[in-house]
């Protein structure tokens, strides 16, 4: 058993889960067809690839900063009228997430994908490029543990003006508690299905887990 350990942050991310023509929101933390759809663009999945295999990842995601709400105006044009959409999105945003498996070898083809992606990753939509570090490496514990002792990624400079914050913890639950329609069945554009999990959650104080300083690279989405 071991857990895929990313680190989530951008000037903007939008998890969109329900989400429908004018109006496009955003939950406040990410997906899970969001983060699994990041993995299948490094990979190099066609929108027609199965999913299979990529659902069989235990999913979850610790809440390190929760940034705001950001709502953004977007016209759109046909031949006949325009009219205005509204999209809306996380500034400033900081989620680890954790994908845990029993196939290691699987483990680390994403783990390499990640290191040398086949298409852009983007955080829930193409405008959403990731800050650096996005690959936090592979732990040899299981999901929940991971989540739970991995360092809080907040920069160094904001770590005790938020040191009594409750970081939330959203894992995949057997048991029927929250449910999320995030899992995805097909990208596929003229058939895109999406199934529903349930989720368990859980809060642990940010000062009982160690502190790291996040050193920031050059940002090129593209390299």
């Amino acid at each position: 058993m071991a857990t895929l350990l990313l680190r989530l942050s951008a000037p903007l991310q939008s998890w969109g889960a329900e989400s429908k023509f004018e109006v496009r929101r955003t939950m406040n933390f990410p997906t899970k067809s969001g983060v699994l759809g990041l993995i299948a663009a490094a990979l190099g999945y066609s929108r027609e690839h199965s999913l299979e295999k990529l659902n069989t990842l235990k999913f979850g995601v610790r809440i390190d900063h929760e940034g705001k709400l950001l709502r953004d105006f977007h016209t759109a044009k046909t031949k006949k009228d325009a009219y205005v959409t509204k999209r809306f999105y996380l500034a400033d945003a900081i989620f680890l997430a954790g994908l845990e498996s029993q196939d290691i070898t699987f483990l680390n083809e994403i783990k390499n994908a990640l290191k040398n992606p086949a298409f852009p990753l983007f955080l829930g939509r193409r405008s959403c490029p990731p800050t650096m570090p996005l690959l936090l490496g592979i732990r040899d514990t299981d999901l929940l543990t991971s989540l739970q002792t991995e360092p809080w990624l907040l920069d160094e400079s904001k770590q005790n003006q938020f040191r009594t914050a409750k970081l939330r913890i959203i894992t995949d639950s057997d048991i029927p508690t929250e449910v999320i329609r995030d899992v995805p069945v097909s990208f596929s554009k003229l058939n895109r299905k999406f199934n529903f999990r349930n989720v368990a959650e859980e809060y642990i104080n940010a000062d009982i887990i160690t502190v790291q300083k996040i050193i920031a690279t050059a940002h090129d989405p593209f390299a």
